[in-house]
């Protein structure tokens, strides 16, 4: 008598080929800082087990960010405002008096972090 197929009761990945690059700058790091939320509150953040396939790990657009620092192309404040409405969950309104300064460092950032996940293709 064969014995009985073992039954594999790990999780299963999606193929990173299957992988959804973001549409943009702004896109990647909207996600990023929820999946930094999630991972503050508890959660457990693993590549390929959401609803879409993503070509990264969120400490990856966390790496592009902090070599533009280091190299000087992105500053602290760039950095306060990308974190302040990532948390947020949206761009600033340079319609809105108040946002102003910050839409135009916000717009400056996404610009410069465009390139490096373009590269790495993170962004499509």
């Amino acid at each position: 008598m064969r014995p009985a197929p073992r039954t594999s009761h790990a999780p299963r990945y999606a193929s990173i080929t299957a992988a959804e690059p973001f549409r943009s700058a702004e896109e990647a790091w909207f996600w990023t800082m929820s999946a930094l939320i999630a991972r503050r509150d508890g959660a457990r953040i693993a590549a390929g087990r959401g609803e879409k396939v993503r070509p990264c790990e969120p400490d990856d657009v966390i790496k592009c960010l902090d070599r533009l620092y280091r190299h000087r192309r992105i500053d602290l404040i760039h950095a306060r405002v990308m974190r302040v409405w990532g948390e947020r969950g949206q761009a600033p309104d340079p319609r809105h008096l108040s946002e102003r300064a910050d839409a135009a460092q916000w717009r400056e950032a996404m610009n410069r972090l465009e390139w490096p996940l373009r590269v790495k293709g993170i962004v499509a």
